[in-house]
């Protein structure tokens, strides 16, 4: 048995088993995100939402599903036929990457990296491509105004982010996920940061294109901006792409300030419940919230959007981190 784990054969089919399982629970919790989301936004609008297919609708991720494969894949005349196609297998295989270094348990993840929250920023940033390619290939004026706001906004944000990110680094004094939620033994980091987390909370919305910040896809100007050209399972992947960037943000939050797999107290009944149970449960409430948020606000306008990002996020956040910084070495906390 150790030779097998010790060949590069028997890592490689471990790999690909732990691979294996997260992404299947993964991508079956983004199709039954989409049913949760038209459930809660019917229950919020006094509507019953899906009902029909299945007991309680249950199975109308699987229908929609079955609608797509069975449909045409329309390419436009005027389109780049090849990064066309590309741009949503981009965003899908991004969104689906970023799982590598995400830990559901304490020693559970498939890349315990030390540098795993350089990796999460780098996949995010890379993110804007996909947008970026579909708008443009697509020769269609509304998607590619859509790819530009998109682009605009994606790297607004980002930058808050970053801010937030280095706060919660100084505090823990390592880039490796797993340490960040073992720092939050004593207290969740949401408590002493609850200004960073709000920051950085609302940014995830701007960065996954959510309500009240979709501006890239504005039904009302853009006609569903940079995937209005998409159809059959290109349009499927740009969704499920942006469902599985719901969860990583969700998971992501989850690990930077509400501590992971750890439960609110380290006592009974609290501590009975395994690790993953309350990293999936602190995810389904991040999650809960993005609904929550479009069925609660209007759409911003883009002057709102940017104004929000650059006069108000940016120079907060940076003044906290400094503010953080200060305190943590006065305290003799700031770690070497």
């Amino acid at each position: 048995m150790d030779f097998f784990f010790n060949h590069p054969l028997g890592i490689l089919i471990l790999t690909v088993v732990k691979a294996l399982a997260l992404l299947v629970p993964l991508l079956i919790g983004v199709a039954y995100l989409t049913y949760a989301e038209r459930k809660v936004l019917a229950a919020m609008q006094l509507r019953k939402g899906p009902n029909v297919v299945g007991p309680f609708g249950l199975f109308q991720p699987f229908a929609d599903a079955i609608k797509m494969l069975m449909k045409e894949t329309i390419v436009p005349t005027g389109a780049n036929r090849l990064l066309f196609l590309f741009a949503p297998m981009l965003t899908f295989m991004l969104a689906m990457l970023a799982w590598a270094v995400i830990p559901v348990n304490d020693g559970w993840a498939i890349a315990d990296i030390n540098v795993g929250i350089l990796y999460l920023f780098a996949i995010s940033s890379l993110g804007v491509y996909g947008v970026i390619i579909a708008g443009w290939a697509s020769n269609s004026k509304y998607a590619f105004l859509g790819a530009l706001r998109s682009a605009a906004q994606m790297v607004s944000y980002e930058v808050s982010m970053g801010f937030v990110i280095v706060t919660v680094l100084l505090c823990v004094g390592s880039l490796n996920l797993t340490e960040i939620v073992r720092a939050q033994q004593n207290v969740w980091f949401v408590i002493p940061l609850f200004p960073m987390f709000v920051i950085f909370f609302i940014s995830t919305l701007a960065e996954t294109n959510r309500a009240p910040f979709d501006l890239p896809e504005g039904e009302s100007e853009l006609v569903a901006g940079f995937f209005v050209e998409y159809s059959s399972m290109s349009f499927a992947l740009f969704f499920l792409g942006e469902y599985a960037n719901m969860i990583l943000m969700s998971a992501l939050t989850t690990i930077l300030f509400l501590g992971g797999w750890l439960p609110p107290i380290d006592i009974a009944p609290f501590n009975w419940v395994p690790g993953p149970v309350w990293f999936v449960l602190k995810i389904c409430f991040c999650l809960f919230v993005f609904i929550w948020v479009r069925a609660t606000f209007p759409r911003y306008r883009y002057d709102q959007l940017m104004r929000l990002g650059w006069k108000v996020f940016l120079p907060f956040s940076l003044a906290w981190l400094v503010l953080t910084a200060a305190v943590l070495k006065l305290t003799g906390w700031l770690p070497a």
